[in-house]
C-alpha cells in the first residue's frame, strides 16, 4: 500500500433513488447497490479512502463500518445531486454507479392517495443530471467514471454517453446478458474508453470491481 492511494480520495454513488409519490409509494428500480460496494470494497482493499452516496438499498456490508469509508445515506435523486456536487470538488476521481431516477413527480402528496376511479395520472419531470453536472465541474486532476446499463444497441449508446457525460471512461453492461446487471451478484462488463474497448466474461462482482479500479489507476499513471 503506498502513499499515493493514501492519500487519494474516490466519490462512488451506488444503489438506487426513491422518488415519492406520497408517504408511502414511489418510483423505483431495481438496484441492489451491489456492484457500488464491491467498487467501495475494492478501493478500501487499495488504501483508498471512499466518499460512498448510497441510495436505498437492503443489504448491509462491513465496507459501511470500515474508518476509511464515510457514507451519507440519500433517497431521491435530488439528495444524490446534492451531496455529489458537495463531495466531488474534494475528490480525485468519481465512479458513479447508481441508477439514478431520471424523473420524478411534479407533486408529491402529502397523504396517502386513495382510489378514485380507473386512472391515476402523475405527472414527472427531468430530475438534475448528476453526471453531466459533474462532468462540467471536473478539472484537469480529476477523473469521472460512468455506467451504463443498456438493453439495445448498447454499444452506441455507452459511447453516446460517455462523450456527452465527459467521461474519461465508462463501463457498459446489458440486461440481455444472462447473469448481469440488478440484483446478481455477477455482472458481465465492457470498459469503453476514447482509445479502447475491454470485453471481460461474466464474473463476480467483486471481481469486475478490480477490473475497474485497475482502469482507473492505469489512468491515473498518464495523468
Amino acid at each position: 500500500m503506498n502513499i499515493f492511494m493514501n492519500n487519494f480520495s474516490i466519490l462512488i454513488t451506488a444503489g438506487p433513488t426513491y422518488e415519492k409519490i406520497d408517504p408511502v409509494r414511489f418510483i423505483g428500480n431495481y438496484s441492489s447497490g451491489k456492484m457500488g460496494i464491491a467498487l467501495a470494497h475494492e478501493c478500501l482493499i487499495r488504501g483508498i479512502h471512499v466518499e460512498l452516496v448510497l441510495g436505498p438499498v437492503t443489504i448491509d456490508s462491513d465496507v459501511f463500518n470500515h474508518p476509511n469509508i464515510h457514507v451519507t445515506h440519500v433517497e431521491s435523486a435530488q439528495d444524490m445531486y446534492e451531496a455529489c456536487m458537495d463531495i466531488y470538488p474534494k475528490m480525485n476521481a468519481a465512479i458513479l454507479c447508481a441508477a439514478v431516477a431520471d424523473f420524478t413527480p411534479e407533486k408529491v402528496a402529502d397523504k396517502k392517495i386513495k382510489r378514485k376511479g380507473d386512472e391515476l395520472i402523475i405527472r414527472l419531470k427531468p430530475t438534475k443530471d448528476i453526471a453531466a453536472a459533474l462532468g462540467k465541474k471536473k478539472n484537469d486532476n480529476q477523473l469521472l467514471v460512468g455506467f451504463a446499463l443498456e438493453t439495445n444497441d448498447e454499444e452506441t449508446n455507452a459511447q453516446d454517453k460517455m462523450k456527452r457525460k465527459k467521461f474519461d471512461f465508462i463501463v457498459l453492461n446489458s440486461l440481455n446478458d444472462k447473469g448481469a446487471g440488478f440484483r446478481h451478484d455477477t455482472n458481465k462488463i465492457t470498459i469503453i474508453s476514447q482509445n479502447h474497448k475491454t470485453e471481460y466474461p461474466l464474473k463476480d462482482k467483486s471481481a469486475c470491481a478490480v477490473d475497474i479500479i485497475d482502469e482507473l489507476m492505469k489512468l491515473l499513471k498518464t495523468c
